[in-house]
């Protein structure tokens, strides 16, 4: 299991607002599975993410991530976890626009203290083994800026690899693309399956139903219990 959520709620409260973002999500996610978590806009997909992908804490409930309570998490570890366990890729690409594509890439990989600490030869040979994978080994040292969308979100869908993630997530990866670079990043993320990543994607897009091993829906912050 990587993946379990007991009861999860979150809350976001303003000074005049209390915006219930979450109500009891209870979720499981096999190693090696392919889940797909679909709804509209504003019904919590994304704060879903946000809190498996350790980037939120939940209001209520329980998550355990690799067997472990993230509640008993620090701060530190919780960013170790993440730089380490997991992997991300963002409807806006979230590339640093004044480093290389191959630069963005290794970065996972800089972070990295201890014995997962990798040499400069290594960061460089390992961010061209995956931009050659995802076809742009001729791009590594383009700006982002300098490619196209598609190019982009494949570039996100490297660096998310770089590290060898125990879990994939995806955020409406294709939300911004067109339909040919769309094609092609759902196709690369049906392949990091195929080859044994557990991958999570939230979206709108039903395409992604037909790569995924099981699709469960959320609106207004609750799970459908009918679709799972």
């Amino acid at each position: 299991m990587v993946v379990r959520l007991e009861g999860l709620g979150k809350v976001f409260v303003t000074e005049k607002v209390e915006t219930h973002a979450l109500s009891e999500v209870s979720l499981a996610v096999d190693r090696g599975e392919y889940l797909l978590v679909r709804g509209p806009s504003g019904c919590g997909k994304s704060t879903l993410l946000s809190i498996i992908g350790l980037l939120e804490a939940p209001t209520s409930g329980r998550y355990l991530l690799l067997g472990e309570d993230t509640a008993d998490m620090g701060l530190a570890e919780r960013a170790r976890i993440r730089n380490r366990e997991l992997g991300f890729v963002f409807q806006s690409f979230n590339l640093i626009p004044d480093l290389t594509v191959r630069d963005n890439v290794e970065l996972p990989l800089r972070y990295r203290r201890g014995a997962e600490r990798t040499t400069a030869a290594e960061r460089r040979d390992r961010a061209g083994e995956l931009l050659d994978h995802v076809g742009l080994a001729q791009r590594a040292d383009h700006y982002p800026a300098q490619l196209s969308g598609g190019q982009q979100q494949r570039a996100a869908v490297a660096r998310a690899l770089v590290g060898e993630p125990s879990l994939l997530l995806a955020d409406e990866p294709t939300g911004n693309l067109d339909p040919a670079s769309e094609d092609a990043v759902m196709a690369l993320l049906a392949e990091c399956h195929a080859q044994g990543r557990t991958v999570c994607v939230v979206s709108h897009n039903a395409k992604y139903a037909d790569a995924a091993n099981r699709v469960v829906a959320l609106r207004e912050g609750r799970l459908d219990v009918g679709v799972d």
